[in-house]
């Protein structure tokens, strides 16, 4: 399996919020949800994210959790704010759900307003899948020649109903749409500042980033791997700094830090002896040790440093 085809494993929706967004002008929002991965589409008119322009047909994806600005045009100022939950009010704090409703999914200052958006928050860490909050920019946009319409039609189609399932399909479409974003934007210039192991074509580096993903709980030496990809120690060390920037151990314990921080996040009861034994450690003080000293929070602080899930319904 590819190293991109790891990376784009991880997107899993659950309960996802989803909802058709329609807006006259003037408007701005403040979103400060606490979201780890929010896919926008534009399908009317156009809109600005932080600043940076979306028209009709484009594509964006917005690494939380850190807050951002959705506006009508540039120095927009925000009359609603989106807090944690989806709660929204205005930003003197007014609740302003009902008023802004106009049905299960369909959401916004107009009914019928000349900018049209939808909107699909991935609100845990786990559900967007670490690697891709970590790997993507804060912003990745995919414009509409290369964008997937038939995805994002789909996804409309389904926003506008409320059948047997349908959560259950806005979520699957969510994951698709999300998945065939990031490949349009691995695929467009301005990925060339990402991260290079996603690309590698180095069959010898890819088959051990392959050995890595697939056994991060294996005790791995920089010996053992290049034993199972076939070439020596300092051939395997040499194109791996090359190819990935670091070397083999250095980028191991990234990996297994973000794999810990999804089942840290995940729904369940695994201890953090359970999630160290999975990720590589023998036992959880150095597990602990290694966490802290990479994300600056023991796994327990990390386990509650999070929003909680809220209902997904797409009703707040």
């Amino acid at each position: 399996m590819d190293p991109l085809t790891h990376f784009l494993d991880g997107p899993r929706a659950a309960r996802a919020f989803a909802l058709s967004v329609h807006m006259s002008a003037p408007w701005g929002i403040a979103v400060r949800d606490n979201a780890a991965l929010t896919v926008l589409a534009v399908t009317k008119g156009q809109a600005r994210v932080d600043g940076m322009l979306l028209e009709e047909g484009d594509v964006a994806l917005v690494r939380g959790p850190e807050p951002y600005e959705v506006t009508d045009a540039a120095g927009s100022v925000p009359t609603l704010e989106i807090g944690p939950g989806q709660r929204c009010t205005t930003v003197e704090k007014h609740d302003v759900r009902d008023e802004l409703r106009h049905g299960i999914r369909r959401w916004g200052n107009a009914k019928d307003g000349e900018t049209s958006l939808l909107v699909g928050t991935y609100e845990r860490p786990d559900q967007a899948g670490g690697i891709v909050a970590r790997a993507l920019p804060r912003l990745a946009i995919v414009r509409q020649e290369d964008a997937d319409s038939t995805l994002v039609e789909l996804l409309a189609r389904e926003l506008a109903h409320d059948d047997p399932a349908a959560q259950v399909v806005v979520d699957r479409l969510l994951d698709v749409l999300v998945v065939s974003t990031i490949r349009g934007w691995f695929d467009s210039p301005e990925s060339s500042t990402g991260p290079t192991w996603l690309t590698c074509d180095d069959p010898i580096v890819t088959k051990a980033l392959e050995q890595l993903h697939a056994a991060p709980e294996m005790p791995w030496t920089v010996g053992s791997l290049a034993d199972h990809v076939n070439t020596s120690r300092a051939s395997l060390a040499a194109r791996f700094r090359s190819t990935v920037g670091e070397p083999p151990m250095s980028y191991l314990t990234r990996w297994r830090m973000t794999l810990a921080g999804d089942l840290l996040h995940a729904p369940g009861t695994r201890t953090i002896s359970q999630i160290a034994h999975t990720v590589g450690y023998t036992n959880a003080y150095s597990f602990s040790t290694a966490f802290r000293r990479h994300l600056g929070l023991t796994p327990t602080e990390y386990r509650h440093h999070h929003p909680a899930l809220s209902d997904g319904d797409g009703t707040r």
